[in-house]
């Protein structure tokens, strides 16, 4: 998975959320809404690392999902070979004695799995491990990427001894470092070079492991994502760009590149069954494909209508509804009706953020990202970026003013900041607020956030910064939204519903159970890892996104 820099104060702001979040349940409804399944889920949160080991079994890994599955290609059957959090692989990588090896990219840890089931530990304390390999000695290389930029070589020889403790990164050997970001890497059976593409500087490239020398061998790529050699014709090395959705051949002797098949933006990685039939990764579309390397034709061998949906807001037009998805490697919308899918914005062809928060203003809308530390402003008329605001403290939400002011909730320095229309002023509204992760337009100069920590909800007059708790005693409150009727929906995860709350009395009211929501977090993270959605119409009809299973719920009022 390819993120910004993440802010490391953010485990300290939340070190007291989950102890503090209150168990106590508002009584049930006696009319919940009818549920359905506007969007079906789909395996994986966005898929990765791919690789095959010598029984020519397919496994692919999963950053947000935290977990490490099997495929059956010929069945297009998925199951979870490894959980949370310490299946968490960006990149996958199999040695000539079965052991499987991976990188937990934020855990900033190297796991290896012996033939016989015992899992290891092998390295931690690194900067995004993002892609490894094993030489045909059996050496593993690992490289860090965007949260670090160096190619190190992991030492196996002593760890399956019962006293051995994981390297920590000072402790090993750095072959290069600077590079421009080593990704999705092989290593050469006969010549023992690795290649590999650089991700930053659009060039695939050889490196020397003893002497950490680079020699280009072709460049001119948008953002090339992983490169595999062709184990039919080891000549050629297939690289896969994720800003194009290009798939290419590069012969090693000539350098000359091919286009192979064209698919679209968000490719992640590759790799070669024992017969030489490519696979490759979309991160966008949580999917993994078979490509015929001769005609570039695709087969689907499993695909996700969304890859990690997350926050949702919702827009009326002639009696029909649109929700819009934050789903994390895309901007999408979907037919209120219908459950079509269309895409917005592809993260990597179109953008470099992540969107987990998002909101419609008045001129934009907002996505907003924790991962990479953004707020973009996306035009609502055109569908495309405008502008893309850095340096905030792992931003959760965003709301955007009838004057162009927004209005961003800070994870990390617990502040909400007001931002003027260019991005260049920004001052805040109000501090210590207890783990925001969603925010609401109300009335006026009223903003409503959710604070998971403090299992509250508050209202903040931006114009003044007087806060008052609307309703407090709630179970890990993430989405949030004002309904027609006044009322504020919000996704109480920790309970699994969604209960309506009286902005006057703060009466709550459970509209809907037993959803599946609520992802967990992985250790140092954010509570809301990735923020249940909630978005209601004109309606009154609801919309909330479930992070576990990659769907959108559709809950309907029942008959009065």
């Amino acid at each position: 998975m390819k993120v910004g820099r993440f802010v490391t104060s953010l485990a300290l702001v939340l070190a007291v959320a989950g102890s503090t979040l209150a168990q106590q349940a508002p009584p049930a409804s006696p009319k919940e809404y009818n549920q359905e399944f506007l969007v079906a889920g789909s395996w994986f949160h966005g898929v990765h690392g791919l690789a095959f080991n010598k029984d020519d079994q397919l496994f692919a890994g999963s950053v947000v999902g935290q977990t490490l599955y099997r495929v059956q290609v010929d069945a297009g059957e998925v199951d979870r070979v490894i959980d949370p959090p310490t299946g968490m692989a960006d990149d996958i990588a199999f040695a000539d004695d079965g052991t499987m090896a991976w990188t937990a990219f934020l855990l900033g840890k190297v796991y290896i799995r012996r033939p016989n089931g015992k899992t290891i530990e092998v390295a931690n304390g690194m900067g995004g491990p993002n892609s490894l390999a094993f030489g045909k000695d059996g050496r593993l290389f690992v490289s860090e990427v965007f949260l670090g930029d160096a190619l190190y070589e992991i030492d196996l020889k002593n760890v399956d001894k019962p006293d051995f403790k994981p390297f920590p990164r000072s402790e090993l050997r750095r072959i290069a470092e600077k590079m421009g970001g080593l990704n999705g890497f092989e290593i050469h059976k006969d010549d023992g070079f690795l290649y590999g593409p650089l991700w930053f500087k659009g060039q695939v490239v050889k490196i020397n492991l003893e002497t950490g020398a680079i020699e280009v061998i072709a460049e001119g790529f948008k953002i090339p994502a992983a490169a595999n050699i062709d184990p039919q014709n080891r000549d050629n090395v297939y690289v896969v760009d994720t800003g194009t959705g290009g798939i290419w051949s590069v012969s090693l002797s000539s350098k000359t590149k091919k286009l192979v098949a064209s698919m679209k933006p968000g490719l992640d990685n590759l790799a070669f069954d024992s017969r030489g039939r490519l696979f490759v990764t979309s991160m966008t579309d949580n999917g993994i494909y078979l490509v015929d390397k001769q005609t570039g034709a695709h087969k689907t061998i499993v695909e996700g209508k969304l890859a990690v949906p997350a926050d949702l807001a919702v827009t009326s037009e002639g009696g029909k509804e649109t929700v819009h998805v934050a789903d994390v490697f895309s901007y999408r919308t979907v037919d209120g009706q219908t459950g079509a899918v269309a895409d917005v914005i592809r993260v990597h062809g179109e953008t470099h953020a992540y969107p987990l928060g998002l909101s419609i203003g008045p001129r934009h809308t907002l996505l907003t990202s924790w991962f990479s530390n953004t707020v973009e402003k996306v035009d609502r008329k055109t569908g495309k970026p405008v502008a893309t605001l850095g340096d905030f403290a792992a931003p959760v939400d965003a709301l955007e003013a009838v004057d162009g002011t927004l209005y961003v909730a800070e994870l990390a320095s617990a502040n909400l900041v007001k931002v003027s229309p260019d991005g260049k002023t920004r001052s805040t509204v109000v501090k210590e607020l207890r783990g925001p992760a969603a925010m609401a337009q109300g009335p006026g100069n009223l903003i409503y956030v959710t604070e998971i920590a403090a299992g509250a909800v508050t209202e903040i007059d931006v114009a003044t910064g007087v806060r008052r708790v609307v309703a407090d005693g709630l179970a890990g409150p993430e989405g949030i939204d004002m309904g027609p009727d006044g009322r504020l929906y919000v996704a109480e995860v920790g309970q699994k519903r969604v209960v309506a709350i009286d902005r006057a009395t703060g009466a709550k009211t459970v509209i809907a159970s037993n959803l599946d929501i609520g992802l967990p977090p992985y250790p140092g993270g954010p509570p809301a890892l990735i923020p249940t959605g909630v978005a209601v119409g004109r309606s009154g009809t609801v919309y909330v996104s479930s992070d576990i299973r990659n769907a959108l719920y559709k809950l309907t009022p029942p008959a009065p």
